[in-house]
């Protein structure tokens, strides 16, 4: 007698796409997502950087299978196994090569955070070199972070779910911003995430956020002049210094890549990826509480470097204003990750801003969908700030690969 097929669960549109299909390799289920821009008259059906996306799924797992439609616009997606970076699997020398399109708009981080996700239910170590004309590392104006942001805001809060954020590396080889009309870069990043566990543990940070004890940061410029950096940290530490005395901004500057240029028959080379921004993360002293902001050079220019930095300082302000101990670029991976965690309550303080955001509610939606329990929410009754206490119950979904017989 054959096995039943399984049941597909439908989803209409493009967005969330990375989380509906993480969501589906965790828990194993199938999805059928159809209504993918089908108005669009000249570009309907999947974007390149989904597509490069799948592409990227399909080499981290073990059996998973895809069907697109004609147009484009309908996937089916059958889950496989995380494996990593294992032998045998597309890994040359324990790193999988990733190549972006030049035609890529988003930034690194749009992969890197459904990635890391992956990374602790893997069956093997995550380790992934991206490369290619269209590696941004920079922020965007689509809305992805940098990849300073992503290290210094993102990673360690892996801590807080018993992940050692010290085995999780993150090396950017080759700094790149959006080039012209926002889409290719033509930088190098490479994620060696060395830390896959049996199952998360459940999370309990629903104390007061704390006072803010240090700033961090990084000024970057790539293929401009150097004396950029120094102009944005002067604006921004204007700004942040007579709140809080404690503020170190990096200063880093990169040649531009050279790609081929495709308008040129003749092999020459051009520079890609041009242009300025900045990354500041504050820290709380409570602990695993951090705020993060980036702003970069728009791709057409006409932004003053003494305008980056103080957009990014007041973009700083505005995030810890908002409260909560998490900020809204940090909560889907946190609230995802106590999902996935053991079979527990585990509870998270977020500022009322966040928690009524399109992407929060959003995934809270796509978790029941999936299967998960409902949030419960109530306000925190210790202080006025308003904020709100999310109660989140684990499905003990935990790593196949590593389960104990």
């Amino acid at each position: 007698m054959s096995a039943p097929k399984p049941e597909f669960l439908k989803f209409t549109g493009h967005k969330s796409f990375t989380q509906r299909l993480v969501l589906a390799t965790l828990t194993g289920r199938p999805i059928h997502i159809s209504k993918i821009r089908p108005n669009s008259p000249t570009n309907p059906g999947l974007a390149p950087h989904e597509v490069s996306f799948l592409r990227l799924l399909e080499a981290v797992t073990n059996g998973s299978s895809m069907q697109i439609s004609y147009t484009g616009t309908t996937i089916t997606y059958y889950p496989g196994l995380i494996t990593g970076a294992a032998p045998g699997f597309g890994a040359i020398d324990d790193t999988i090569e990733h190549h972006l399109p030049a035609t890529c708009t988003r930034g690194v981080t749009y992969f890197l955070l459904p990635l890391c996700l992956l990374a602790p239910f893997s069956k093997s170590h995550m380790n992934i070199r991206f490369s290619g004309p269209g590696v941004i590392t920079s922020a965007t104006e689509t809305g992805d972070l940098s990849v300073d942001s992503f290290r210094t805001a993102i990673l360690p809060l892996y801590n807080l779910f018993g992940i050692p954020a010290a085995r999780i590396e993150l090396r950017v080889l080759q700094r790149s911003c959006a080039g012209p009309h926002g889409s290719g870069g033509a930088g190098i990043v490479e994620l060696r995430f060395a830390s896959q566990v049996r199952l998360p543990k459940t999370l309990h940070l629903n104390r007061s956020p704390g006072r803010i004890k240090r700033i961090r940061g990084v000024a970057y410029a790539t293929g401009v002049s150097a004396s950029n950096n120094a102009r944005m940290i002067h604006s921004a530490r204007e700004i942040l210094n007579p709140l809080i005395s404690d503020v170190h901004i990096a200063a880093q500057y990169d040649q531009a890549p050279l790609v081929p240029d495709a308008a040129e028959k003749s092999g020459s080379k051009k520079r890609m990826g041009i242009g300025y921004g900045l990354s500041l993360v504050a820290e709380s002293s409570a602990v695993g509480v951090l705020y993060s902001a980036d702003i970069v050079v728009p791709p057409k220019g006409g932004m003053l470097p003494e305008d980056v930095g103080k957009r990014c300082a007041y973009q700083l302000l505005e995030c810890i204003n908002s409260g909560g101990c998490v900020t809204g670029a940090a909560a889907g991976t946190v609230l995802t990750l106590m999902a996935m965690g053991s079979e527990d309550v585990g509870r998270l303080r977020l500022g009322r801003s966040v928690v009524g955001t399109e992407e929060v509610i959003g995934l809270a939606r796509d978790l029941k969908k999936f299967g998960a329990s409902s949030w419960g929410l109530r306000d925190a009754e210790e202080d006025d700030t308003g904020d709100i206490i999310v109660s989140v119950k684990g499905t003990g979904v935990g790593n196949v690969g590593r389960k104990i017989a």
